[in-house]
């Protein structure tokens, strides 16, 4: 089955171009069937692209997904037009009487603030509770994932001294995990930040398991049981000329850059880079939404009450 978007949303010729089974409203209504509805809180400043890249990997999958953007309710974007989002999000005050199967909170380009210096930290706490009785499964990403992380057990980012920046060598250090469920024991995951969780101080709250992880960058995707959430604070759903915009735009200011690590060929960036975490990518989201399928209630009204596993 396909995921249901607008036609009008930008992402539906893309992803109709790329060969994603997409589906437009009224597609959609003449199947009887009942979609899962995932919400996109998108907080980064180019909205476009990132509600393409996470309306792939969401859509990949057997089963109809209904998607629906949300913004913070008064934060407005300087980098993307009124009309856009006006015309494909909704605030999220306008929303919260509604049932989520699940929800992706994006990242933010703000990891040098402290989390109560961000503007709309207060109404992010709001969504982030009304996660725990409105929503089954929440999947906090890169800045996201921190953010939930310190809400929910006081775990703080920790400023580096320097970017990491490319594709980092991961361990699958839970090959048991449902979300695991395909994946190598070693592969790359693009990084893109200048911040970074403590495993020790995760583990210490007894309530976070890593998944995946590295030595040289830390935690990369951890399980929040408790909360019905999953945090990944690198970036599987970059496309593979993400991290090269970002290069090109720091040379083009003048901002000093290294070379993105294990990303172009023999290191020479007048290379195409080589994109080898596309299937992890998919694996990764695929098998989050086939447990929300396995476990969320058919009833939308007891999502937050109650959760119906076939595992019994």
């Amino acid at each position: 089955m396909p995921i249901k978007i607008p036609s009008t949303l930008p992402a539906f010729d893309v992803l109709t171009q790329e060969g994603v089974m997409v589906m437009s409203q009224s597609g959609a209504a003449r199947q009887d069937i009942r979609a899962l509805k995932i919400g996109i809180l998108n907080l980064m400043p180019k909205k476009i692209q990132t509600e393409t890249q996470f309306a792939r990997l969401i859509g990949a999958t057997p089963l109809q997904i209904e998607l629906t953007l949300i913004r913070m309710s008064e934060h407005k974007s300087k980098t993307t037009s009124q009309a856009h989002i006006g015309a494909h999000y909704e605030p999220f005050q306008a929303i919260k009487d509604q049932k989520f199967d699940g929800l992706i909170i994006t990242g933010a380009p703000i990891e040098h603030l402290p989390f109560e210096d961000v503007s709309y930290w207060d109404e992010l706490c709001e969504i982030m509770d009304w996660t725990q009785t409105n929503v089954h499964s929440t999947f906090g990403v890169c800045w996201g994932g921190m953010a939930m992380a310190y809400h929910f057990h006081n775990v703080q980012k920790h400023m580096m001294d320097h970017k990491s920046f490319g594709c980092y060598p991961q361990e699958n250090k839970a090959p048991a995990s449902p979300y695991l469920r395909g994946f190598s024991d070693n592969f790359v995951i693009p990084v893109s930040r200048w911040t970074e969780m403590n495993e020790a101080e995760m583990s210490a709250t007894g309530k976070l398991e890593t998944l995946i992880g590295s030595d040289d960058v830390g935690p990369c995707l951890v399980q929040d049981k408790s909360h019905r959430a999953l945090y990944i604070f690198n970036h599987f759903e970059y496309d593979s000329d993400t991290l090269k915009q970002e290069y090109d735009r720091d040379i083009a200011a003048g901002t000093p850059i290294n070379v993105p690590m294990n990303y172009y060929p023999n290191d020479d960036p007048s290379q195409p880079p080589e994109n080898r975490w596309r299937s992890h990518a998919h694996l990764l989201y695929s098998n989050w939404i086939s447990e929300i399928y396995l476990t969320t209630p058919y009833d939308m009204m007891k999502i937050g009450q109650q959760a119906t596993d076939w595992r019994g």
